[in-house]
């Protein structure tokens, strides 16, 4: 091997090393081609509930605020993830079936039943870690 040829795959490397050891920042990081279980994301997740019940959603669907469903800004509708809220550990599985949230700053916008499951309807917002299922 030429003498550039190693100086370019020997660099080449080092970028690749050095950009996979990034830290991601910021609760707008989301990696929607993640396989199964992995992170999507990490951030605040808020939750809407009485006021949007029997409103149609983004994807067409009517909105129940007892299913477990969510919002996301990209993810596809019908996209299954698991919602872990990390101040308490309790988890829950719910389908994206709408666009959102739009508050700065958050990363998922749960139904009131996926809300109550993670024990977070009393505090409003909590952060959480998000995680593809399907």
């Amino acid at each position: 091997m030429r003498r550039t040829q190693i100086f370019g795959l020997s660099a080449a490397l080092s970028l690749g090393i050095a950009a996979a050891a990034l830290p991601t920042i910021g609760a707008q990081a989301h990696h929607t081609g993640a396989k199964s279980g992995k992170v999507l994301a990490t951030g605040m997740a808020s939750f809407y509930g009485k006021r949007f019940a029997g409103r149609k959603t983004a994807s067409g669907e009517i909105f129940n605020p007892a299913k477990m469903t969510a919002a996301h800004r990209t993810l596809r509708f019908g996209t299954k993830v698991r919602v872990t809220n990390l101040r308490n550990g309790r988890q829950v599985v719910v389908r994206i079936n709408d666009r959102g949230p739009f508050a700065k700053g958050r990363v998922i916008d749960l139904s009131r039943a996926a809300a109550r499951q993670i024990r977070m309807v009393s505090s409003g917002v909590t952060r959480v870690r998000l995680e593809r299922v399907n």
